[in-house]
C-alpha cells in the first residue's frame, strides 16, 4: 500500500487536468475533476492497488476481476465516455422491451475533458518520456474495442491527432476559441 505515492499521484494529474481545462477555458471542470479519487472507495482501493506507472483500476481488476473504484468512478465523472451508455429508446416489434445499450455522443464540454484528461494521464504514466503522439497511441491501440458514439470517437481522435502534429498549446487554443465558442 502506497498512500503518498497514490496521492502525490491523483493530485499531479488533477493539477494538469485543471491546467489544461483552464487553456481551453472550462474553468469549473478544472477545479472539480477527479474529485471522486478521494473518496474513500477510489482513495483506498488506489492506495491498495498503486503502481506509479499505470492506473491502480488496472491492478485491482487483474487481482479481483472487476474494479470496485473504477465503477464508483465512471458513474460520477461525465468526462468518461463509459458515462454515457443509456438503454435504446428503440421498441423491438412485438415487445415492450427496448432494445440494448447504446454510446450516447458526449456534450462537448466533456469531451474536451476528457482530452486534458487523456493528455495529462500520458504524461504522468510516462513521465520523463511522454511526446505528444502517446495520447493518440494509447486511444488507437483500443479505438476498435470501447463501445463509444462514434461521432464522439472520430472528434476525440481528430483532437489527439491535431495534439499530435500542431501540439497542446495550439490544439487547446484551437479548442478554446473555435470549437468551444458556442457551446
Amino acid at each position: 500500500m502506497d498512500i503518498w505515492g497514490h496521492f502525490r499521484t491523483v493530485t499531479e494529474h488533477r493539477m494538469l487536468v485543471m491546467k489544461y481545462c483552464f487553456k481551453c477555458g472550462l474553468y469549473l471542470q478544472g477545479l472539480t475533476h477527479d474529485l471522486s479519487k478521494y473518496s474513500p472507495v477510489e482513495f483506498v482501493n488506489g492506495c491498495i492497488y498503486y503502481q506509479g506507472f499505470r492506473s491502480p483500476n488496472n491492478e485491482e481488476r487483474e487481482h479481483k476481476g472487476y474494479s470496485e473504484a473504477w465503477l464508483h468512478h465512471k458513474g460520477r465523472n461525465r468526462h468518461h465516455y463509459e458515462y454515457w451508455v443509456d438503454y435504446s429508446a428503440e421498441v423491438k416489434p412485438k415487445s415492450d422491451k427496448a432494445g440494448g445499450m447504446i454510446p450516447v455522443e458526449m456534450p462537448k464540454k466533456y469531451l474536451v475533458e476528457m482530452i486534458c484528461d487523456r493528455v495529462a494521464a500520458s504524461r504522468i504514466y510516462n513521465k520523463g518520456h511522454y511526446t505528444d503522439d502517446m495520447p493518440l497511441q494509447y486511444f488507437d491501440r483500443s479505438r476498435e474495442r470501447i463501445f463509444m458514439n462514434e461521432n464522439t470517437k472520430r472528434e476525440l481522435r481528430a483532437f489527439l491527432k491535431m495534439i499530435a502534429v500542431f501540439g497542446e498549446e495550439k490544439t487547446f487554443r484551437f479548442i478554446r476559441e473555435r470549437y468551444l465558442k458556442d457551446a
